[in-house]
């Protein structure tokens, strides 16, 4: 049961949870295609992209592939569905632009901001994130989120992933706070909610699509409802 009488400490996790990633992950590749000269209409494209992108993003998680792999297989498998004939280096030069370019674009979550403003005088609050660090530090600095977080915690730093108990073990240590004052907010059922109750730490689970149902933690449909938990 969730109990916020003793929270000291918020851990947020950034993409699909503060930071939309679905939304600038499209404007990124709407403004890339284009440059790159790939004629595969923006929706068709995206409509492969964003499942597989979830599916390599899990499979990296697990270690079964590589981040340089991960960047290259998840644009080939979009490529081979669309029967769309590319070569080898069009497809590193369309990763490395993504990754160039991805952080530029600044969308939130709705209320975002007002959470963070409503919490950040109550609480310290953290980020842990799977995200690749040199990318995950400007989408903060870019949309304004730098200064509402005392750490930034990334797994490519520590050497671990999302669910794995370690990572949030070392994230509560490097922010000197325990797991009993924690919660973890999060999108992802399995890396964000499942590891942090592994670790021990309240979650609230943030489930903006509306399509989960258990009773593992609280869901909320809309940051704003933070404010009903803390």
């Amino acid at each position: 049961m969730f109990d916020a009488t003793n929270i000291k400490d918020v851990f947020f996790d950034l993409d699909h949870t503060l930071w939309d990633f679905e939304s600038n992950s499209a404007s990124a590749f709407e403004k890339i295609l284009l440059a790159q000269k790939i004629e595969i209409p923006l929706d068709e494209f995206l409509a492969v992209y964003m499942p597989a992108n979830f599916k390599f993003w899990k499979m990296f998680r697990e270690e079964k592939i590589t981040k340089d792999e991960l960047r290259y297989q998840r644009l080939e498998y979009v490529f081979q569905k669309l029967s769309y004939t590319v070569t080898d280096s069009q497809i590193y030069a369309l990763a490395d632009a993504y990754i160039a370019q991805l952080s530029n674009y600044t969308a939130l979550f709705p209320n975002a901001i007002k959470i963070l403003d409503y919490l950040s005088p109550k609480y310290k609050l953290h980020i842990i994130t799977n995200g690749f660090k040199e990318v995950q530090q400007k989408k903060l600095e870019n949309a304004g989120l730098t200064k509402y977080f005392k750490n930034v915690i990334d797994a490519e730093t520590i050497g671990v992933r999302k669910p794995n108990v370690q990572l949030f073990n070392e994230s509560l240590a490097l922010a000197n706070a325990t797991a009993e004052t924690s919660v973890m907010i999060g999108d992802s059922l399995e890396a964000d909610i499942q590891g942090a109750i592994n670790a021990k730490l309240f979650a609230l689970h943030f489930d903006v699509q509306n399509q989960a149902n258990h009773n593992i933690c609280p869901i909320i449909n809309n940051l704003i409802e933070v404010k009903k938990f803390l």
